[in-house]
Protein backbone atom coordinates (compact mmCIF):
# COMPACT_ATOMS: atom_id res chain seq x y z
CA UNK A 1 0.00 0.00 0.00
CA UNK A 2 2.79 2.40 0.97
CA UNK A 3 4.77 1.65 -2.22
CA UNK A 4 1.62 2.31 -4.27
CA UNK A 5 1.26 5.75 -2.63
CA UNK A 6 4.94 6.52 -3.34
CA UNK A 7 4.46 5.43 -6.96
CA UNK A 8 1.38 7.65 -7.29
CA UNK A 9 3.26 10.60 -5.78
CA UNK A 10 6.19 10.08 -8.17
CA UNK A 11 3.77 9.80 -11.10
CA UNK A 12 2.02 13.01 -10.04
CA UNK A 13 5.33 14.83 -9.66
CA UNK A 14 6.37 13.64 -13.12
CA UNK A 15 3.05 14.82 -14.57
CA UNK A 16 3.49 18.20 -12.84
CA UNK A 17 7.02 18.63 -14.20
CA UNK A 18 6.00 17.57 -17.69
CA UNK A 19 2.67 19.37 -18.08
CA UNK A 20 2.23 22.26 -15.62
CA UNK A 21 3.66 25.02 -17.84
CA UNK A 22 1.81 23.81 -20.94
CA UNK A 23 -1.44 23.41 -19.02
CA UNK A 24 -1.13 26.90 -17.56
CA UNK A 25 -0.63 28.32 -21.08
CA UNK A 26 -3.61 26.29 -22.29
CA UNK A 27 -5.76 27.61 -19.45
CA UNK A 28 -4.55 31.21 -19.93
CA UNK A 29 -5.57 31.06 -23.59
CA UNK A 30 -9.14 30.41 -22.41
CA UNK A 31 -9.30 32.39 -19.14
CA UNK A 32 -8.21 36.02 -19.11
CA UNK A 33 -7.52 36.42 -15.39
CA UNK A 34 -4.04 35.26 -14.29
CA UNK A 35 -5.13 34.34 -10.76
CA UNK A 36 -8.09 32.36 -12.04
CA UNK A 37 -5.82 30.47 -14.45
CA UNK A 38 -3.50 29.55 -11.56
CA UNK A 39 -6.47 28.46 -9.45
CA UNK A 40 -7.79 26.28 -12.27
CA UNK A 41 -4.34 24.70 -12.67
CA UNK A 42 -4.30 23.80 -8.97
CA UNK A 43 -7.80 22.33 -9.30
CA UNK A 44 -6.66 20.30 -12.32
CA UNK A 45 -3.82 18.74 -10.34
CA UNK A 46 -6.11 17.95 -7.43
CA UNK A 47 -8.40 16.18 -9.91
CA UNK A 48 -5.50 14.38 -11.56
CA UNK A 49 -4.35 13.13 -8.17
CA UNK A 50 -7.85 12.06 -7.21
CA UNK A 51 -8.41 10.18 -10.49
CA UNK A 52 -4.88 8.89 -11.19
CA UNK A 53 -5.92 5.35 -10.31
CA UNK A 54 -8.64 5.37 -12.98
CA UNK A 55 -6.25 5.82 -15.94
CA UNK A 56 -5.76 2.40 -17.49
CA UNK A 57 -3.76 3.28 -20.63
CA UNK A 58 -0.70 5.46 -20.00
CA UNK A 59 -0.45 6.11 -23.76
CA UNK A 60 -3.57 8.26 -23.33
CA UNK A 61 -2.14 10.25 -20.40
CA UNK A 62 -1.82 13.55 -22.26
CA UNK A 63 -5.32 13.51 -23.77
CA UNK A 64 -6.71 12.42 -20.37
CA UNK A 65 -4.98 15.35 -18.63
CA UNK A 66 -6.22 17.85 -21.23
CA UNK A 67 -9.76 16.49 -20.88
CA UNK A 68 -9.59 17.07 -17.12
CA UNK A 69 -8.29 20.58 -17.82
CA UNK A 70 -11.08 21.34 -20.31
CA UNK A 71 -13.64 20.10 -17.78
CA UNK A 72 -12.15 22.32 -15.06
CA UNK A 73 -12.35 25.35 -17.37
CA UNK A 74 -15.97 24.51 -18.26
CA UNK A 75 -16.78 24.12 -14.55
CA UNK A 76 -15.22 27.52 -13.87
CA UNK A 77 -17.37 29.22 -16.54
CA UNK A 78 -20.48 27.45 -15.30
CA UNK A 79 -19.93 28.96 -11.85
CA UNK A 80 -19.55 32.44 -13.36
CA UNK A 81 -22.99 32.53 -14.96
CA UNK A 82 -25.69 34.21 -12.94
CA UNK A 83 -28.28 31.53 -12.39
CA UNK A 84 -31.68 31.16 -10.89
CA UNK A 85 -32.04 28.68 -8.12
CA UNK A 86 -31.18 25.19 -9.25
CA UNK A 87 -33.98 22.68 -9.46
CA UNK A 88 -33.87 20.11 -6.66
CA UNK A 89 -32.44 17.22 -8.73
CA UNK A 90 -29.41 19.31 -9.77
CA UNK A 91 -28.57 20.65 -6.32
CA UNK A 92 -27.82 17.26 -4.81
CA UNK A 93 -26.39 16.65 -1.37
CA UNK A 94 -23.46 14.92 -3.10
CA UNK A 95 -22.57 18.24 -4.79
CA UNK A 96 -22.86 20.05 -1.47
CA UNK A 97 -20.55 17.48 0.12
CA UNK A 98 -18.03 17.94 -2.72
CA UNK A 99 -18.17 21.75 -2.33
CA UNK A 100 -17.60 21.34 1.41
CA UNK A 101 -14.55 19.13 0.76
CA UNK A 102 -13.08 21.69 -1.64
CA UNK A 103 -13.69 24.53 0.84
CA UNK A 104 -12.05 22.59 3.69
CA UNK A 105 -9.15 21.54 1.51
CA UNK A 106 -8.55 25.10 0.27
CA UNK A 107 -8.31 26.36 3.86
CA UNK A 108 -5.82 23.62 4.71
CA UNK A 109 -3.73 24.36 1.62
CA UNK A 110 -3.51 28.00 2.71
CA UNK A 111 -2.42 26.92 6.19
CA UNK A 112 0.27 24.69 4.67
CA UNK A 113 1.44 27.49 2.39
CA UNK A 114 1.77 29.78 5.40
CA UNK A 115 4.07 27.21 7.05
CA UNK A 116 6.61 27.17 4.19
CA UNK A 117 10.06 28.73 4.60
CA UNK A 118 10.03 32.47 3.79
CA UNK A 119 11.10 32.55 0.12
CA UNK A 120 8.71 29.76 -0.84
CA UNK A 121 5.82 31.08 1.26
CA UNK A 122 6.21 34.52 -0.29
CA UNK A 123 6.36 33.12 -3.84
CA UNK A 124 3.34 30.86 -3.28
CA UNK A 125 1.16 33.45 -1.54
CA UNK A 126 1.97 36.26 -3.98
CA UNK A 127 1.17 34.13 -7.04
CA UNK A 128 -1.60 31.85 -5.77
CA UNK A 129 -3.48 34.25 -3.51
CA UNK A 130 -2.53 37.77 -4.56
CA UNK A 131 -2.61 37.17 -8.30
CA UNK A 132 0.94 38.14 -9.26
CA UNK A 133 2.25 36.54 -12.42
CA UNK A 134 5.61 34.84 -12.16
CA UNK A 135 7.09 37.67 -14.24
CA UNK A 136 5.68 40.28 -11.83
CA UNK A 137 6.98 38.20 -8.92
CA UNK A 138 10.48 38.27 -10.41
CA UNK A 139 10.33 42.06 -10.75
CA UNK A 140 8.94 42.53 -7.25
CA UNK A 141 11.58 40.31 -5.63
CA UNK A 142 14.42 41.53 -7.85
CA UNK A 143 15.26 38.05 -9.11
CA UNK A 144 15.40 36.50 -12.57
CA UNK A 145 12.22 35.23 -14.21
CA UNK A 146 13.59 31.68 -14.22
CA UNK A 147 14.45 32.07 -10.53
CA UNK A 148 10.91 33.22 -9.74
CA UNK A 149 9.44 30.41 -11.83
CA UNK A 150 11.61 27.85 -10.06
CA UNK A 151 10.70 29.24 -6.64
CA UNK A 152 6.96 29.07 -7.41
CA UNK A 153 7.23 25.52 -8.75
CA UNK A 154 9.23 24.37 -5.72
CA UNK A 155 6.72 26.05 -3.39
CA UNK A 156 3.85 24.25 -5.13
CA UNK A 157 5.65 20.93 -4.84
CA UNK A 158 6.31 21.56 -1.14
CA UNK A 159 2.62 22.32 -0.54
CA UNK A 160 1.65 19.23 -2.51
CA UNK A 161 4.09 17.10 -0.49
CA UNK A 162 2.69 18.49 2.77
CA UNK A 163 -0.81 17.80 1.54
CA UNK A 164 0.05 14.22 0.65
CA UNK A 165 1.88 13.68 3.95
CA UNK A 166 -0.73 15.24 6.20
CA UNK A 167 -4.07 14.59 4.62
CA UNK A 168 -5.59 11.18 4.66
CA UNK A 169 -7.83 10.85 1.63
CA UNK A 170 -10.68 8.40 1.23
CA UNK A 171 -11.47 7.34 -2.30
CA UNK A 172 -14.45 5.59 -3.84
CA UNK A 173 -13.93 2.58 -6.11
CA UNK A 174 -13.51 4.89 -9.11
CA UNK A 175 -10.64 6.77 -7.45
CA UNK A 176 -12.67 9.90 -6.67
CA UNK A 177 -12.05 11.68 -3.37
CA UNK A 178 -15.07 11.17 -1.16
CA UNK A 179 -13.59 12.51 2.06
CA UNK A 180 -10.38 13.45 3.74
CA UNK A 181 -9.31 13.85 7.32
CA UNK A 182 -8.30 17.37 8.17
CA UNK A 183 -4.61 17.75 8.92
CA UNK A 184 -4.54 18.31 12.65
CA UNK A 185 -2.02 15.62 13.44
CA UNK A 186 1.65 15.84 14.38
CA UNK A 187 2.72 14.89 10.86
CA UNK A 188 1.59 18.31 9.65
CA UNK A 189 4.60 20.07 11.10
CA UNK A 190 6.79 21.22 8.23
CA UNK A 191 9.38 18.51 7.51
CA UNK A 192 12.92 19.75 8.19
CA UNK A 193 14.18 18.85 4.70
CA UNK A 194 11.87 21.50 3.20
CA UNK A 195 13.88 24.32 4.79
Amino acid sequence: MHSQAVTTDKALESVWNQFSDRLLSFIRSRVSDEQTAEDILQEVFLRIHAKMGTLRDMDKLESWIYQITRNAIIDYYRTQRPTDELPEPLGSSEDAHEDDLVTRLAADVREMADSLPDPYREAFVLTAYEGLSQKALAERLGISYSGAKSRVQRARLKVRDLLMTCCHFEFDRRGMIIDYHEPHCCCCALPQELD
